[in-house]
Order: C-alpha cells, then structure tokens, then sequence
C-alpha cells in the first residue's frame, strides 16, 4: 500500500470556510496521469495539485475532476502554504516548473503569499445571445474574451444578483466571467466566475481569471495596484499589481485538513 500527504487548504482567505479549497498532494515521483485524475475525482475539489521537489525547486500540475487544466491561481497558493507551513520550506520564494505556462513563483511576506503569473490579454468582442441568456442579462458594459468570456456590468448589485442557468450556460462549452467596479471601500473591482463544463458550477475564487481581469481593470482605473474581490458565498480577496506583462496576485491561506491517501494496488492474478 502506497501513503501519501494529503492536505486541504483554503486559499485567498484567512480564515476557515472562506475562499477556494484545493487538495494539495506531495508526490516523490509522478504517478501514471489515470492515477492522477482518479485521485482528483476522489477528493471532489475544484482542483487538486500534485507536486514534486526536484533540484531546481517544483514540478506543480493541477486536476479537475474533468482532468488536467493549465493553469490554477488558488491550488498554487494552496501548494505554496502546504510548502512553507507544513515542509518548513526555509526560502522567501518558491520556484515551480510547470508544462503548460512555464516558471512560476510564490514568495512569502508574512502571512501573505505573492503568486507571480502571466498576464493575458482580452479583446471586446459581440457577445453570443447564449452567453446573455446563461447570465440571464439584457445589458452590459462591454463583453471580452481572452481565457473566458469576461462581460463587464455597471456595478457590483448587478453582479451579486445574477443567477445564471448553468444547464444552459453547459451548451455554451465557455467560461464565464462578469465582473464590475466594486462599491466596497478600499476594493477596486469585484468578479463571479463559472465553469460547469469543467465541473465548477460557481468557483469561489479564481486566481487564473484575475490574470485577465488585472490587465482589464488596471488599463480601465489608470492604475497598476488593486485589490479585488471575489463575491462567491465564499468569497475571496486577492491583491492585485501589474507589472509588465506580468501579474502579482497576494493572498492568504489557512490548512484545513492534513491526512494520508492510502493507495492499495489491484493483487497480483494468479497463473491459470
């Protein structure tokens, strides 16, 4: 029987129950991708990250329960805490390679971790009627895409009130971001983000999208420091800067659950 750490860690909070959950798990090797995603389908998360430590730092990827994704803002958080808290990871940064988006970095100030991301871009596009009758919505600012759909509304009521039709939002095979000024002090701009066809109906707090939202929202405020709110149930707050063609998201992280999968291997058959 194989044992490996398992933790559960809420990430872009700093208090149980509120952002996002990830499943993190330490491997001493990569194990066969079928193995991988059933891991994944067994602990039901939004996502889960495996990890290795090699001589130049980490090998990070992420699961859905879909399967492998390319990019995950709060399962890295959540990897980096697992790192620093519970591995007693003596450096300020950590160093990941990972197979789709290249080096990524977390470094630790306090009790606040600094993801370092690609930017991506989004260009204004005429929205498809499907995405306005998922969201439910007749008006809108402006409508983008880059890795989602990201409709811009007026303000944050209209984001905290829409009630999108997920079954519908299913034939649109996109994800789906909306996203306003925010009308909390001190916040500059608020976000919901759904995913159904990746088995997310509403994801808490989405680190992948805010490397799109940040470019939008620092070009639209003339600014390059932010702070954002994800207003899931759960809810999220990410500091956010811009930097180039890069994008620094801060946030905080609280462990969970710390255990171990025990992985039992089918018995040999017997010669007949």
């Amino acid at each position: 029987m194989q044992q490996i750490d398992f933790y559960m860690v809420d990430a872009f909070t700093e208090t149980t129950f509120g952002g996002n959950a990830a499943a993190v798990c330490p491997l001493t090797e990569w194990l066969p991708d079928e193995t991988l995603l059933a891991m994944a389908r067994q602990h039901n998360q939004s996502e889960t990250a495996f990890f290795i430590h090699t001589d130049d730092g980490f090998e990070l990827r992420w699961f859905t329960t879909q399967g492998e994704i390319n990019l995950c803002g709060h399962a890295t958080l959540a990897t980096a805490h697992v790192i620093f808290e519970s591995l007693s990871y003596p450096e300020a940064t950590i160093h990941f390679t990972t197979r789709f988006v290249g080096p990524l970095t977390v470094t630790r100030n306090g009790d606040w971790l600094t993801l370092d991301f690609p930017a991506t871009s989004s260009e204004p596009v005429e929205p498809p009627q499907l995405l306005l009758d998922c969201l439910g919505i007749s008006g809108y600012q402006e409508v983008r895409l880059g890795r989602t759909y990201t409709v811009v509304l007026e303000n944050q009521q209209q984001v905290e009130a829409v009630r999108p039709d997920i079954q519908l939002m299913l034939k649109l095979n996109q994800k789906v971001c909306i996203t306003a000024p925010a009308e909390i002090e001190g916040y500059d701009f608020v976000s919901r983000f759904f995913s159904p066809a990746a088995a997310i109906t509403e994801d808490p707090v989405t680190g992948s999208t805010h490397t799109m939202l940040i470019p939008y929202w620092a070009q639209r405020l003339g600014k390059t420091q932010m702070l954002a709110r994800q207003v899931s149930s759960r809810g999220g707050d990410i500091r956010c800067q811009l930097v180039g063609d890069r994008v620094l998201m801060s946030g905080q992280a609280v462990t969970y659950l710390v255990g171990k999968v025990l992985l039992r291997r089918p018995a040999a058959q017997p010669n007949v």
